[in-house]
């Protein structure tokens, strides 16, 4: 039986969340203002910014604010890294023009990894359920993974070793190790290389 029409919840029922009351934003900071401000300035003028060319440049200057990264390791043109402090990348990966690295939490990219182009990954999300609250979760890419251009890796995420994600895919759960992942509703398609052991994290 329906229920009567004055006992249904209206619009004016629906609670709203007041996100000036949310908690947590500054606290995933982990470090003075000062410095997240300075970080701001220098990646704009020495990693983001299109006309610098160098790898070498955004490679010192994403070191100089605490970011651990390999040798060999290029870094394109448009790259965001929110806080490097928090990111790792091994020897010989290549990061492609475009990624955005949100790392509120550690991003750790291992050796002979690639992440291509307009790639975004996020450690961030917050309680929409409740207070809004910050909520962040560590990003694994193991080594030799390939990110392809245009995907989505959201917080608590492990991306196996020598997996592919294909392009414009969303992963919002583990990739097995040797895996070909992704589809209109992702799953592994495919092992990569022919071997005893297949799809292990």
């Amino acid at each position: 039986m329906a229920p009567a029409a004055e006992n249904r919840p209206t619009e004016a029922d629906i609670p709203v969340i007041d996100l000036s009351q949310a908690p947590g934003a500054g606290e995933a900071w982990n470090r003075p203002k000062w410095m997240v401000y300075l970080w701001s300035a220098t990646e704009l003028l020495l990693v983001t910014n299109p006309w610098q060319v160098s790898s070498k440049i955004r490679t010192k200057a994403l070191r100089a604010f605490g970011a651990k990264i390999g040798e060999g390791v290029i870094i394109r043109p448009r790259t965001r890294i929110k806080f490097p402090w928090n990111l790792e990348i091994g020897d010989r990966s290549w990061i492609g023009e475009g990624v955005w690295i949100h790392n509120q939490d550690q991003v750790t990219i291992g050796h002979d990894a690639v992440v291509s182009q307009d790639t975004f990954i996020t450690t961030g999300s917050h309680a929409h359920r409740k207070d809004m609250g910050l909520i962040t979760r560590p990003v694994t890419i193991d080594d030799g993974a390939w990110i392809t251009s245009r995907c989505v890796v959201t917080g608590g995420v492990t991306v196996g070793r020598s997996a592919v994600v294909q392009p414009l895919t969303s992963v919002n759960q583990n990739v097995p190790s040797n895996a070909i992942y992704g589809s209109a509703t992702p799953q592994v398609v495919a092992s990569r290389f022919k071997t005893q052991v297949s799809h292990k994290l």
